[in-house]
């Protein structure tokens, strides 16, 4: 991907006094940390970092219910979307009454770097954006480390309940755990976020099971029920679902964050049972 090309390979040229309506909540908290906060027009009820800056941004609705008429007030020159979180016919909607639609639609650590450009290129930020992807190369690079010395493990990140639900490893989700060496089950490549019945094998063959805090809020007390009920053998715990799951800026604490939380449980495990 080119600098000032987007998901779609649509060209975008930059534009200084950008009017931006961002509807994915990472990249409204990207956009500030690039220094564009004071032209962000719009934003989402998911889109909540950085606090408190964020709070003077007008609200649009949610990811999948936008308020198109309400966006369309704020006069945006420039609108952030995404694949995954967006709604395409919204997204078409906007595209015949905005001049600009971003796709974006991250599936790697490494995709990152080239969000970062783009956003730098169109929106006139290159320095801050390059600085952004030295300290994301810097992350990664931990990452290989920590990957490399300990065993890779095969892990079920849960991101629902009733039904069950998680993620495949076409997914960023799974690539940011597999930075650091945790192989997500069930391997499905038809389903990105698929449903995990009580007979899926993976409750089985999972190494360690991880309960995320979204989309799904799970707490100790869901880790304690899924103990008690499925009396998995294996160890059980709360993962961060926005260090995980949110790229852009976050992608370089989320790795840290990944990178430490690897090395804990590599300890815990070496430590004698009661």
């Amino acid at each position: 991907m080119k600098a000032n090309s987007d998901a779609l390979g649509i060209v975008h040229r930059p534009f200084a006094t950008a009017r931006i309506a961002c509807l994915v909540p990472s990249i409204t908290e990207t956009l500030f940390a690039l220094g564009l906060g004071d032209q962000v027009v719009a934003r989402t009820g998911f889109c909540i970092h950085p606090e408190p800056a964020v709070r003077d941004v007008p609200k649009v609705g949610g990811t999948k219910d936008v308020n198109v008429a309400k966006l369309i007030a704020t006069e945006p020159t420039h609108v952030i979307v995404n694949i995954d979180e967006n709604v395409k016919a919204t997204v078409d909607h906007l595209r015949r009454v905005i001049p600009n639609v971003i796709v974006t639609h991250p599936i790697t650590p490494e995709d990152n770097f080239a969000l970062y450009r783009l956003l730098g290129h169109t929106f006139c930020r290159t320095e801050a954006a390059e600085a952004l992807c030295d300290k994301l190369a810097a992350a990664l690079v931990r990452a290989q480390a920590v990957a490399a010395k300990l065993p890779a493990e095969t892990a079920l990140y849960a991101i629902w309940k009733d039904p069950w639900m998680s993620v495949s490893r076409d997914t960023y989700i799974s690539h940011m755990m597999a930075s650091v060496g945790w192989k997500t089950l069930p391997i499905q490549a038809d389903k990105r976020y698929p449903e995990v019945p009580d007979t899926d094998s993976s409750w089985a063959r999972a190494e360690r099971i991880f309960l995320s805090s979204e989309p799904y809020s799970f707490g100790d007390e869901h880790v304690s029920a899924l103990k008690n009920q499925r009396r998995l053998p294996q160890p059980v715990q709360l993962i961060d679902g926005e260090m995980v799951s949110w790229y852009g800026v976050r992608a370089v604490a989320g790795i840290e964050y990944l990178c430490g939380l690897r090395e804990l449980t590599a300890v815990s495990a070496k430590l004698p049972t009661s």
